[in-house]
């Protein structure tokens, strides 16, 4: 195993030459450790000039699965990934199936073949902490980061543990959790957040009708071609190679209250509490209280870390395990995004104690 002692453009097109291996055997072309200001991720340099960082992955991919399970993050620094299409050859050599951006929830731009821009959400705005998709049936077991360029200031990625932030809340709020599951409120057309053309890719409202049915998602139409959809999911999963109890959800980043506060008045300044584009409830209806929410928001910040990136750094994150953010910065920043390894809830990944469907759960 590895242990240790302004605004998003698209970032050109896909080129370069692939990297030359070296004849070094296996065991001395990289050493590993930890950053300095932080114990998270395991990190992972270069021993010799000329790594080819993609075959010494494919090589070692049963020593990297099991060092991501034990850390959930880890970032190769100094290696020559010089280009999106590097990066994408990198993810390639790290997982079974690279996937398209689904039941969106972000604006992301292409980059060819299945590489995003990390967001295009402001740079002046931070972003939560959270887990790749958790509000869906269908996630990344794998998201990897790539840094093209780094801001100017600002613009760090921080992550947290997802195990440690279970174990630092409250059990008796856990348990009520567990119990009720999470009820995801969007709303899609009010001229906020993304338009539910781009979100399902479809202009076709019985193909959204469909596709909502088969991932159990309640969807009524609104006056104006507005949407609104519903869903209730587990609060914690079991992780299903480590079978640890983990947070999975956006119960936080999607409740309205974690907007920054010009950005919540400006958007209810539009339209009411019941319509903004996406906000969170127990599974059963009924409001998440300030008190909690304030709990799980304090349980993120004790977790999480964060480090300067410095340009062709990768992040490898094991998704369930490990929830990531955005600082907010200045200049322009350009960060890649894939998403790895689909994993169906309903095949394993199963809640740690109750199953938290509620089909006929109340409005809120």
């Amino acid at each position: 195993m590895l242990n240790s002692g302004g605004t998003h453009k698209p970032f050109g097109p896909l080129r370069g030459a692939r990297p030359k291996p070296v004849a070094v055997s296996h065991e001395k072309l990289v050493t590993t450790g930890v950053l300095p200001e932080t114990g998270l991720p395991l990190l992972v340099r270069p021993a010799v000039e000329g790594v080819n960082l993609r075959a010494w992955a494919a090589g070692n991919r049963p020593l990297l699965e099991a060092a991501l399970a034990e850390r959930g993050a880890i970032l190769f620094r100094g290696f020559k990934v010089e280009t999106a299409e590097h990066f994408e050859q990198f993810v390639r050599s790290v997982s079974d199936e690279l996937l398209e951006y689904g039941e969106r929830s972000s604006p992301r731009t292409s980059l060819g073949g299945r590489v995003y821009t990390s967001t295009d959400h402001p740079a002046e705005q931070p972003i939560f902490l959270h887990n790749e998709q958790s509000y869906t049936l269908n996630w990344p077991m794998k998201i990897c980061f790539y840094c093209a360029q780094p801001a100017r200031q600002g613009g760090r990625t921080p992550i947290a543990d997802s195990r440690a932030v279970y174990r630092r809340l409250d059990p008796a709020l856990v348990s009520k959790f567990e119990r009720k599951g999470v009820l995801y409120v969007r709303n899609y057309g009010d001229g906020l957040g993304l338009p539910w053309r781009e979100v399902f890719g479809t202009g076709e409202r019985a193909e959204v009708e469909e596709r909502c049915r088969r991932a159990s998602i309640e969807c009524a139409w609104k006056a104006g071609d507005r949407l609104q959809t519903r869903q209730v999911r587990p609060a914690v999963r079991r992780h299903p190679r480590t079978d640890e109890p983990v947070w999975f959800n956006h119960a936080t980043f999607f409740h309205v209250s974690s907007l920054e506060a010009a950005a919540r008045e400006a958007i209810l300044a539009v339209v009411g509490e019941q319509d903004v584009p996406f906000n969170t409830f127990y599974g059963d209806g009924s409001p998440i209280e300030p008190p909690v929410l304030d709990e799980l928001r304090e349980a993120y910040r004790q977790e999480s870390s964060s480090f300067a990136w410095r340009e062709h750094d990768i992040l490898l994150l094991d998704n369930m395990l490990t929830a990531h953010g955005r600082e907010p910065f200045v200049g322009p920043r350009k960060i890649a995004v894939a998403m790895a390894d689909p994993f169906a809830s309903a095949a394993a990944a199963q809640p740690a104690r109750h199953d938290a469907a509620h089909d006929n759960s109340p409005r809120p």
